[in-house]
Parts: C-alpha cells; sequence; structure tokens
C-alpha cells in the first residue's frame, strides 16, 4: 500500500455526501462548510440545493454535483435527461446517474445503453462529468461487465458502485471487477462503505478516484494525523 500519498490528493478523492432525505437546509450549509474546509473534490447535494451550494462554494475549486435518477433509477429516459439539464442549468458540474435497474437484470441492453448515452452526451455537450450508478448489492457479476463495457462504449466519466442506500455498498471485489472492466478513460468511484482511511487507502490502490462519503471529516483528520499537511 503506497503511504507516499498527501493529505491534498486524498481530500481530491472525496465527494462529500449531502443527499440524506432528512437533511435540513441549516445541516446541508454545514455541509458545505466541511467540503470548504477540506477542500474535497465536490459536494454531492440534493438537487433542491445545487444552486445554493453553487453560490456557497463560488471561487472555491470544490466542484457542485448532484444525482439523477436517484435512488431507484426507474425514471423514464426524458426524466433523466430532464434532470440532468436542470442540474447543469443551475449550476451543477457533475452527475451522478442511477441505471435502470429492472433493465439491467432483464438485461435489456440497448434500453440501458441509449438511456447512459442520452445523459453523458447531454452533459457533455454543456462540460459537465456523468458517475453512472450500478447499485451492485442487486445485480450479479455478468451485469457489472457489461454495463462496465456500456459506459466505457458511450464515455461515461466514472462507474460508481452504489448510491449508498441500496442492501450493500462498495466492496474491493467490485470495484477490483470494475477497474479491470472498464477502459482507462472511465473511472471508479466507491460510494456506501468507505468510512475509515484504511479502507480509503485500499480503494485508491484499486484505482478508484473517487469515493462517496458522509464521514468525510473523520477520515480526513485521521489522514492529517498519519500523513500531515491539510
Amino acid at each position: 500500500m503506497n503511504t507516499s500519498v498527501t493529505f491534498a490528493e486524498l481530500a481530491k478523492m472525496f465527494d462529500h455526501s449531502l443527499l440524506q432525505p432528512v437533511l435540513t437546509d441549516s445541516e446541508l450549509e454545514a455541509g458545505l462548510e466541511v467540503a470548504l474546509r477540506y477542500n474535497v473534490a465536490s459536494v454531492c447535494i440534493k438537487p433542491y440545493a445545487v444552486r445554493r451550494a453553487v453560490r456557497r462554494l463560488s471561487g472555491s475549486p470544490v466542484a457542485v454535483g448532484t444525482v439523477v435518477g436517484f435512488p431507484h433509477g426507474s425514471h423514464t429516459p426524458r426524466v433523466k435527461v430532464f434532470e440532468a439539464e436542470a442540474a447543469i442549468a443551475d449550476g451543477a458540474e457533475e452527475l451522478d446517474m442511477v441505471v435502470n435497474i429492472g433493465k439491467v437484470l432483464s438485461r435489456d441492453w440497448n434500453y440501458v445503453a441509449d438511456e447512459i448515452a442520452a445523459v453523458v452526451e447531454t452533459a457533455h455537450r454543456q462540460g459537465a462529468k456523468v458517475k453512472v450508478i450500478f447499485e451492485n448489492s442487486l445485480l450479479q457479476d455478468e451485469h457489472k461487465r457489461e454495463l462496465c463495457r456500456i459506459c466505457g462504449e458511450v464515455r461515461a466519466d466514472w462507474v460508481k458502485t452504489s448510491t449508498g442506500y441500496g442492501s450493500g455498498g462498495a466492496t474491493l471485489e467490485d470495484l477490483r471487477l470494475m477497474r479491470e472492466c472498464s477502459p482507462p478513460w472511465v473511472q471508479v468511484k466507491a460510494a456506501g462503505g468507505v468510512r475509515t482511511l484504511d479502507m480509503l487507502l485500499q480503494v485508491r490502490a484499486i484505482g478508484v478516484t473517487r469515493v462517496g462519503a458522509t464521514a468525510t471529516a473523520q477520515i480526513l483528520e485521521e489522514a492529517r494525523e498519519r500523513f500531515g499537511g491539510g
């Protein structure tokens, strides 16, 4: 395991997650302050709060992200594209989109590919990036492999393990599979289950470039103690 990593490099792996349905506006504001304090890569905030996040993070290097088709992925493709357009219009730079899980399990790969491509193309036209959420706890390895292939073909920016609200989150086995099955231009994001610095370092060693986490402050305080900086 590489111990030469810096605090700043670890901080830039984090999408600080502000998606819990019970979060109040004041708690969202506090979460934005955490993102600023640690200079993370981005916040992933509830769609209605994107404008608030853009205002608060203006002038900082912290990007604003939000979700599309969240958390079940069952919206029609037209609605997902509308959500993407609305989020980008509000200032979102990154979109985490849930696949249609039922269509994946039905192996309706043309539908799945067309839907992901529609959101990716919408985002890329406007300079935004897309992370495609699989919800791995509901899938078999064959589904994950085919999703990785599709995401590479339609030029998605990341493949992502889970919403964080399913029955399971990121596992090392799934992350290895996703990294191995994705082309080099597709990055891997772990979500759900990265709650310690040691786990963060493990997923980083696999090739994960982003993690979605609510325990951002705790993990990065541990990183500061171990590696210094910040």
